[in-house]
């Protein structure tokens, strides 16, 4: 039997890696991070418990991945399906959507994400979060924001702070009320992307007026 080839081998590594993040964040989302072992992770993934110290120097660091990998995924689905667009104004309303999501719709898991980032680790660059950085960036420039290099970094930091908000124990604040001000400052229409129910909060305008001008089209 003739030798793997350098490209199947790096195929290989890809394929186990993912397993690793997938079992990392289906585990994590139904059992929390204490109760998720790096043995758990890699028996869930089918893989030999040393692959997981091999790929990521701790847990925290596996969940990060995990969890940015999750974000690129959504988001990717969500500017992707159909019917798809161009529009500018549409892929970033369905951006602010996609990631907001994921706070309603894994709240445990995107908690102890945002609990981790927040630690003295603090936030860690990784393929999967160059990934998702990558999009959410093309994302803003085909918004069409004059100064892309700015708006980036600003508008990844206003969607952790709403999806923080939505996840704050204690006193969160409603997801309608953190669109209806993100769509406000990217004079977004409430309609686009995927609207929750009920219309925009307090019976406001279904186009709600930009804050300041960010799109150049």
């Amino acid at each position: 039997m003739s030798p793997r080839s350098a490209e199947v081998n790096e195929e290989l590594r890809r394929r186990s890696r993912e397993r690793l993040l997938q079992a990392t964040v289906e585990l994590v989302d139904a059992r929390g991070y204490e109760a998720t072992k790096l043995g758990d992770i890699a028996d869930r993934a089918g893989s030999a418990r040393g692959l997981v110290s091999y790929y990521f120097p701790g847990k925290r660091q596996l969940l990060q991945s995990a969890v940015h990998r999750l974000m690129h995924l959504t988001l990717q689905e969500a500017l992707e399906r159909e019917p798809r667009s161009v529009d500018g104004r549409e892929r970033l309303a369905r951006a602010i959507d996609a990631i907001m999501g994921l706070a309603v719709d894994r709240p445990v898991l995107m908690r102890t994400h945002m609990a981790g980032i927040l630690q003295a680790d603090g936030f860690v660059q990784c393929p999967e979060q160059q990934q998702l950085a990558a999009l959410l960036r093309d994302t803003v420039e085909r918004y069409g924001c004059a100064d892309v290099d700015a708006e980036y970094p600003l508008l990844r930091a206003l969607l952790m702070g709403a999806v923080f908000a939505v996840l704050l124990p204690g006193a969160p604040m409603p997801r309608a009320r953190l669109r209806a001000e993100l769509f406000q400052r990217y004079g977004l229409d409430w309609g686009l992307g995927t609207p929750p129910d009920g219309g925009p909060p307090g019976g406001g305008p279904s186009v709600v007026p930009a804050q300041s001008s960010k799109s150049s089209k």
